[in-house]
């Protein structure tokens, strides 16, 4: 996929003695307050009796007979480049060359012009002037920033292990290093996070800060975070940026200028809309971000990443800075760089999304799919397709189940051609039927062989048969390499989470095991939380059985009977959890709610609600949830709003919820004081056996004999983490948290149990009404 590059290189070795490549180019502009600096490389510049010529070499896949004129930006980047040779050397003309090489067919275009330095230097100036707004905009808001947080202090009386977080990341970030931050909930990890970091980027030690996160909820904090310090004075500016698909003005992201009135003429709008909206605000959220984009009719989000560059602070999902396909490249790419600081939130979810990031999976009946479309329409790329299909044929024939494979050489050279005859067929048919379908194959083929450039030996490579066919992966079973190379676009980075357990198992799998670490302990009194651990009950899949599904439930109906109020229990998987809530419901009487497959963002809500007391009932009627799975209807009126005899409304929290380890109630939800007073975790967390887990732990067992771990119980035990942490979210909160396995009780898992959790007590299934009951009276 190095394609431009090599058509770079092997024009410029054909060019002769008189061409020299890779001209840097630099000159500074001196102005009141500030100077402006242009640099960058010209391709070529061509030294010639008759005069120089910079020559800017562009690669593309487009039909040469659709191209009349050199475009745009290209020519305006090297009229740069000639201005300032033109300067440098005296020149009262110049000519500029663009070069456009077809990377399928290696045919090259010229377009050659001479210009006068007169009107090169009007141009030029033209440019710079314009400019000037923005660079002024710049230097002020710089100098505001910087005013406003000299001396600022922390906005709050420092919490127990805040202190020691702030001084880590700002000392972090002057070594220009990496940090692991391991700190309980409620400590305040944002705060403790961000506040150094804009004070570094206030004292010059940083240009721009990236907040990194992995759910809507956490940037919603963030958002809150840098507020807090504005009311404070701060001057700090963010954009935060929200997926296309969920900020497109029509529905669903066609971007184009037929189909799209605010791709239309969105560029010859964009630059005000973007001025008017940093001038004017310091919080560009996404309400911000769409009035003005309605305002001025340009995308919203084209427009959300062009604010990027006049903000201080930008706040994003970890895709944006991290994903190879959709990473901002007006940063990240190859030659950029910045002072950057990175706070990664959440970071324990980097290890699972990173490696889907750098993976790549193509199916054979993909290419058969596709061909059956374009078959009639063109023969190249019909062709082309057939080659795919039967290099993956070839493959499936010696593949039983999974095959894993040492190379693929022959699959990757088939679609690179694939790849070219893509980018010539869309170029000559952008009006083509089936474009969604075709361009959905040719994007799955462009990141597979994107994640083929990098493949080291951090990938496995496998074909297996699967449902929707024989698919063959690039599979990153550490992506700690491919991440480095992002992380060293910036200057410092900082991962936390209240679930980075252990350290050296993130560390190595997100960067590099001698970076720095810190462990915070947890603020909030231990004897306001119960933890026990029943022994005598297991989720082992060899002993899933009704014996155990009963003790489950015996257990579950002596926990919660102890002392009324909402509860959640967390089962390792849907099976499970349903094989339990049919006996608990034969022969129990209390109020179930229950974690549906799929539920939408207003589903989830409501589940919440139920939790919070707020969920909406008209008095005498039953407020229900659907439970899909079991084709029945799970009643839950205790736990909505009903009128009291003194006529006013209160909150019945009594509901027991029934949900999934490692789904979206185990993390990232924030359930304080009554909402949430206890929480039984059934089983270990660790996942389901299946292919990749089989060839994670046959790495990291010829690696450093650690497989299961690393496959297995470390991802299981950050599950259950995450779950427990539900309960205990302020210094006011009372809880139990109930871990049942017998696994829990071994040493190998105890070591993995956080440091406040030492005072975990063993129960049976006799003894633990008793333990709670005790807990509760100490509590009453």
């Amino acid at each position: 996929m190095d394609a431009g590059s090599k058509a770079h290189r092997r024009i410029q070795k054909q060019m002769g003695s008189q061409y020299e490549a890779e001209v840097p180019m630099r000159m500074e502009f001196p102005s009141l307050n500030y100077t402006i600096v242009i640099e960058g490389r010209a391709d070529g510049v061509i030294t010639e009796d008759e005069g120089i010529t910079i020559d800017e070499i562009k690669g593309t896949y487009r039909n040469f007979k659709y191209l009349d004129e050199p475009v745009k930006v290209h020519k305006a980047q090297a009229m740069v480049y000639a201005y300032i040779k033109s300067v440098q050397d005296s020149l009262e003309s110049i000519r500029v060359m663009m070069t456009y090489v077809n990377l399928d067919t290696e045919e090259v275009k010229y377009f050659t012009e001479t210009i006068s330095f007169a009107e090169l230097e009007k141009w030029f100036m033209g440019v710079l002037d314009s400019f000037r707004k923005w660079s002024d905009f710049l230097y002020e808001s710089g100098r505001r920033r910087k005013e406003s947080l000299h001396g600022m202090d922390f906005p709050f009386p420092y919490r127990d292990g805040q202190r020691d977080i702030a001084v880590s990341v700002y000392r972090i970030i002057r070594m220009q290093k990496k940090l692991f931050i391991q700190a309980p909930t409620g400590v305040g990890k944002t705060m403790s996070t961000v506040f150094p970091a804009v004070k570094a980027i206030g004292e010059g030690l940083g240009d721009k800060l990236f907040y990194l996160t992995a759910k809507t909820i956490t940037r919603t904090v963030a958002e809150e975070a840098f507020s807090i310090l504005r009311s404070k004075g701060a001057y700090f500016r963010t954009v935060t940026i929200t997926a296309k698909e969920k900020i497109c003005m029509c529905g669903k992201p066609e971007c184009n200028p037929l189909a799209c009135p605010y791709a239309k003429g969105h560029f010859d709008r964009v630059n005000e809309a973007v001025y008017d909206m940093v001038t004017h605000e310091d919080v560009i959220d996404r309400a911000v971000i769409e009035d003005y984009a309605n305002k001025y009719t340009v995308c919203p989000f084209e427009m959300s990443l062009d604010a990027t560059y006049w903000v201080d602070g930008i706040i994003c999902d970890y895709n944006y800075v991290f994903d190879p396909d959709v990473y901002l490249k007006r940063y990240f790419s190859d030659g950029s760089s910045g002072d950057y600081i990175f706070l990664i939130d959440e970071a324990h979810n980097l290890v699972d999304r990173a490696r889907d990031m750098y993976s790549a999976s193509l199916c054979k009946e993909a290419f058969l799919k596709v061909r059956r479309l374009v078959e009639k329409v063109d023969k190249r790329l019909a062709s082309a397709l057939a080659r795919c299909n039967k290099n993956f044929l070839e493959l499936k024939k010696i593949c039983d189940d999974v095959i894993v494979l040492d190379s693929i050489g022959a699959v990757t050279m088939a679609l690179n051609s694939l790849f070219e005859e893509f980018t010539r067929f869309f170029e000559e048919k952008p009006e083509f039927e089936y474009s969604e379908e075709a361009s959905e194959l040719f994007f799955e083929v462009r990141h597979f062989l994107n994640m083929y450039d990098l493949i080291q030996d951090n990938y496995v490579i496998y074909g297996e048969h699967t449902d929707d066919g024989f698919m063959v992966k690039l599979f990153c079973v550490n992506p700690s390499p491919c991440l480095a190379g992002r992380l060293e676009k910036g200057k410092a980075a900082v991962f936390f989470s209240a679930t980075l357990l252990p350290v050296t198992y993130y560390k190595e799998l997100l960067s590099q095991k001698d970076d720095y670490a810190i462990y915070i302990k947890s603020p909030f009194d231990s004897a306001n939380r119960l933890l026990a651990v029943g022994y005598d009950v297991t989720s082992r899949y060899t002993r899933r059985n009704e014996t155990e599904f009963l003790k489950i439930k015996s257990y579950i109906a002596d926990i919660t009977a102890q002392k009324k109020g909402n509860y959640m229990v967390f089962f390792p998987s849907y099976g499970y959890m349903d094989s339990v809530y049919k006996l608990y419901t034969e022969q129990e009487r209390r109020n179930i709610i229950v974690q549906n497959r799929g539920m939408t963002e207003a589903e989830r809500e409501q589940f919440l609600d139920r939790f919070r007391g707020t969920a909406a009932s008209v008095t005498g009627e039953k407020s229900v949830t659907e439970n899909t799975d079991w084709g029945e209807t799970v009643l839950a009126d205790d736990c909505a709003i009903r009128k009291e005899n003194n006529g006013e409304e209160t909150s019945e929290r009594d509901c027991i919820g029934f949900c999934v380890t490692g789904g979206v109630f185990s993390e990232g939800i924030d359930l304080k004081n009554e909402s949430l007073i206890g929480c039984i975790i059934v089983g270990t967390g660790i996942p389901q056996i299946c292919t990749e887990r089989r060839l994670l732990k046959d790495y990291y067992d010829e690696k450093d004999g650690n497989g299961y771990n690393y496959a297995y119980t470390y991802p299981g035990m950050n599950k259950v983490l995450q779950a427990a942490g539900r309960v205990i979210r302020t210094m006011d909160d009372v809880g139990v948290i109930v871990l049942l396995d017998e696994r829990f009780a071994r040493s190998e898992y105890v070591r993995l149990f956080p440091a406040e959790w030492a005072d975990y007590k063993l129960c049976n299934l006799k003894e633990a009404p008793k333990l709670v009951a005790e807990f509760w009276d100490g509590h009453s």
